[in-house]
């Protein structure tokens, strides 16, 4: 079965590129290098594309490839949110920190 490029298509990447943008624009440019910066937002875009390509259940090959892309896509975007996390964690002061001063 083969699959032309649709409008549909085009729109669900078009999408997909404007909400990785916007997601990381919002992160401060301190918090992040370019390049961890570029990579999440290309995580962002394969995990909506991979997502909607395993909706489509077009045959087992696909399904097992899209399956593939959404696992390694959301594993590299909560990986990004979690360090995020920790970096923001060594920023806070600690208690004891805190009750010196």
């Amino acid at each position: 079965m083969s699959h032309t490029i649709g409008i549909a298509d085009v729109y669900i990447f078009v999408l997909a590129s404007f909400l990785g943008f916007l997601l990381i624009s919002r992160v401060p440019p301190l918090l992040h290098t370019p390049l961890m910066a570029a990579t999440n937002a290309i995580s962002g875009i394969a995990l909506v594309g991979s997502l909607a390509v395993a909706g489509e259940n077009y045959d087992m090959i696909t399904n097992v490839l899209a399956l593939i892309a959404v696992t390694c896509s959301t594993i590299n975007v909560v990986g990004g949110f979690l360090i995020t996390d920790r970096i923001l964690g060594m920023f806070k002061k600690s208690k004891t920190e805190s009750h010196q001063q």
